[in-house]
């Protein structure tokens, strides 16, 4: 596919981290990616893979996706994932685009309205690229030979590559997340709460009057959404957050989980090792190790 070759060559200059490319809200990844920097609370975005594949876990849920697919992602989620060369030992190679509500919402008012609708369903899925949608991606990429260009084409290609997801078999998450009074929409107002507050107590009842549904809906909708709980994904954001402190030197693992929200250090530990694979020290000896090696 000559235009997946062209593509791989433009992202080529990608390092083994997200790299910014000057243009608005997309980015590159390229290489073996320490693991820790994949667990991650990753925000609203469509990711293409050029080369290699990768594995994406959100709670209990698993997708795998090689070249010529994409994932679409509409809501802040917390992650795992790991990512693996080609067959032929190429490396990951990945370009995204992050999710701006605004601009969808723009889109949408400019395009009929599709008839029907999608079932509810998960915030996060996995769909082979259309050529449509791969021309798309190619003539943004394009442009960073000609970053003379961005200002004026970028916003043009950015609402095509929208444009083309919308028509996809996951267009309504980019629907449902625009559009006000949405399920997916009153859940990502609880999200977004959670993510900024999610060191304190959180009650179940107050996220869904958040919401604007009854708690029991509330319950069903957030776990079709992120397939987890409230709670679970507290305790996820949490985790990660005081990964990522105790990775970047910000103190003892017993002052990083109080200040995450934790009242037991010990309970910290357990959850820690629980969903990473190690208690805090050994983890941390683990990740120092993969970025000497990176």
């Amino acid at each position: 596919m000559p235009e997946l070759q062209e593509l791989r060559a433009l992202a080529s200059k990608a390092e083994n981290k997200r790299t910014e490319t000057g243009i608005p809200r997309v980015a590159m990844v390229q290489g073996e990616i320490p693991e820790h920097q994949l667990a991650a609370i990753y925000d609203p975005m469509v990711n293409l893979i050029l080369t290699g594949s990768k594995t994406m876990t959100v709670g209990d849920r698993t997708f795998h996706y090689d070249p010529a697919t994409y994932f679409v992602m509409s809501v802040d989620l917390p992650a795992v994932g790991s990512v693996h060369s080609s067959e032929g030992g190429a490396p990951y190679l990945a370009i995204s685009l992050t999710l701006d509500p605004t601009i969808v919402a723009k889109l949408l008012s400019d395009i009929p309205k599709p008839s029907g609708g999608g079932l509810f369903d998960s915030a996060f899925s996995v769909a082979p690229v259309t050529p449509e949608l791969l021309d798309a991606w190619l003539r943004m990429m394009r442009l960073l030979d000609r970053p003379d260009e961005i200002a004026a084409l970028a916003p043009a290609y950015e609402r095509e590559i929208l444009f083309r997801v919308l028509q996809g078999p996951h267009g309504w998450m980019l629907r449902d997340i625009a559009t006000p009074d949405t399920a997916l929409s009153r859940i990502s107002v609880a999200i977004d709460w959670i993510r900024r507050n999610f060191a304190q107590q959180i009650r179940v009842e107050a996220l869904a009057e958040m919401a604007a549904l009854s708690v029991s809906a509330f319950h069903r909708h957030f776990k079709a959404v992120t397939a987890l709980s409230p709670l679970q994904y507290q305790k996820r954001v949490r985790l990660l957050h005081a990964r990522s402190q105790l990775i970047a030197g910000h103190g003892s693992a017993t002052s990083i989980a109080f200040g995450v929200g934790y009242e037991s250090p010990n309970q910290f530990s357990r959850e820690y090792a629980r969903l990473f694979g190690l208690p805090p020290s050994r983890d941390l000896a683990k990740a120092m190790r993969e970025l000497k090696a990176a």
